[in-house]
């Protein structure tokens, strides 16, 4: 667990930039104190960059895999290390696609295989490396680096069936119907593999505004993918007509706008055309809803509230035993990487405590939302409270999840000042135990903020993931921040 007690002591001034979210070596997420920090990092500037001590995985090396990859020799190439074969030859596929004639090599440094490539082609191994989640884990660098040990024999495996099964009690179904992956952006890739053995060279169909990967992956990895955010169901009916998509793909709710579709609805209308339905519960979680009537394939990431530490990347995929394809599916989910041993026993001891944690996390982020909304300041709160698709979902009992969003009615300046006086951690990711805020349109969208805007995303939106934080005193924390903006 962390060094520093983030609860008490969150990361939120400019002398924190840099600093890891948790204090822990295999951090997930940074230290990004002020609204200035943010746009430095997006654009590159050194000044910023060198200070990080850490970054979120899927967005650059961490520097444990940045070590690991200058044990290489200083030939001119780009390494990117992978857990297993099959993943680096996954991305050195899309490679290829991309770029023949490029220098795309395989090369195994200190027994993990990494993936080198060349200036033509390093853009797409980048792509590759961000919006599938595939690579090595810092855990993994640091056993080959000689840093940590490996885990006993037996262990990593005794981790997974331990985590399969809680995950199966959790969605009420069967552990073998569930794999585990290097993290979320992997387990949709191990789907849309999947989804090729039934419908082939498709494109997808996304509906809502999507985290920027689960599009981008899609998009950039497979066949294509369309957006559409209307969710009237029959501009859904008239896209499924005309796209016949691969399959079509659904947040339960969607980041950072925390809506729902109409999932039984959408799923008649794509199973009437042979159309399966994946759908991301990440952020409303197994415990909270039941996406398992209507969704052929689940995938989730397990970095977020079900480890709720924010030290260890994985995922899940979950094949529903309701889906018309169960068998197929199932027979189908070929991993191209599973989740590794040290992952694995690290993530099954950070989810002991889900069923506890997960109920708070929701109950405290409901209680934040409301108060958001009673303040003259702000101009409208995102949260799944306020969405019957969601709510139709919800388990009895169950919360809402992690997550909220929300606009001040002064706009972006306004936002700056709230951002920068607002006393907690501050970066990407959610669901730790922690509470972890970021200006959402910045930094995952930075290069098309005006695509975003056009979303009903705008570039002010700030994106809260709530922790175990005291709910009285972490309001007040945002009371004082919204005094700054000077709007009473």
């Amino acid at each position: 667990m962390s060094g520093r007690d983030l609860l008490h002591d969150p990361c939120w001034q400019g002398v924190d930039l840099g600093h890891p979210l948790p204090d822990a070596p295999h951090a997930v997420s940074v230290a990004l104190p002020r609204w200035q920090d943010v746009i430095a990092y997006e654009e590159h500037d050194p000044d910023c960059r060198d200070q990080l001590r850490t970054i979120y995985p899927r967005f650059g090396l961490h520097p444990l895999l940045q070590e690991l990859a200058r044990a290489v020799k200083p030939d001119g190439l780009t390494s990117w290390p992978y857990p297993e074969q099959a993943a680096a030859a996954a991305a050195q596929a899309h490679c290829l696609r991309k770029a023949p004639g490029a220098t795309i090599e395989i090369q195994s440094v200190a027994g993990l295989p990494c993936l080198r490539t060349d200036a033509v082609a390093t853009p797409h191994a980048r792509a590759f490396w961000q919006h599938c989640g595939l690579g090595a884990s810092s855990r993994l660098a640091a056993i080959a680096l000689g840093q940590e040990s490996a885990p006993a024999s037996g262990l990593g495996e005794a981790a997974r069936s331990a985590i399969r099964e809680r995950l199966a009690r959790i969605h009420g179904t069967k552990a073998s119907a569930i794999s585990l992956h290097p993290s979320g952006m992997a387990g949709l890739h191990t789907a849309l593999q999947a989804i090729e053995t039934l419908r082939a060279g498709r494109p997808t169909l996304q509906l809502g505004f999507p985290y920027v990967d689960v599009l981008k992956q899609p998009q950039v990895v497979f066949h294509g993918g369309e957006l559409l955010q209307d969710s009237d169901l029959r501009a859904v009916d008239a896209a499924l007509e005309r796209l016949q998509p691969a399959a079509v793909i659904v947040e339960l709710p969607s980041n950072p706008l925390l809506r729902c579709v109409d999932l039984p609805a959408v799923a008649e209308l794509a199973h009437r055309r042979g159309i399966p339905v994946i759908a991301d519960d990440t952020i409303g979680t197994g415990i909270n809803i039941n996406s398992l009537p209507y969704a052929d394939l689940i995938f989730s990431s397990l970095t977020k509230s079900f480890a709720g530490r924010g030290d260890v990347m994985a995922g899940s995929l979950l094949v529903s035993p309701q889906s018309r394809w169960s068998q197929q599916l199932l027979a189908a989910v070929s991993p191209a990487a599973n989740l590794a041993d040290a992952d694995a026993i690290a993530l099954e001891e950070a989810s002991r405590d889900v069923l506890e944690r997960v109920p708070q996390l929701d109950a405290n982020t409901r209680f934040l939302a409301d108060r958001l909304e009673q303040h003259p300041a702000v101009a409208r709160v995102l949260h799944p409270k306020d969405c019957p698709n969601f709510q139709a979902l919800m388990r009895p009992g169950a919360g809402h999840g992690c997550l909220l969003s929300f606009e001040l009615k002064a706009g972006e300046t306004a936002a700056r000042h709230v951002y920068d006086a607002l006393r907690v951690s501050k970066g990407p990711s959610l669901g730790t135990h922690f509470t972890l805020a970021c200006p959402y349109a910045q930094l995952a969208h930075y290069d098309e903020l005006n695509w975003a805007a056009d979303h009903e995303v705008p570039a002010h939106l700030l994106r809260v993931s709530v922790g175990l934080e005291e709910p009285e005193e972490l309001w007040n924390r945002f009371a004082q921040a919204l005094e700054s903006c000077g709007s009473d």
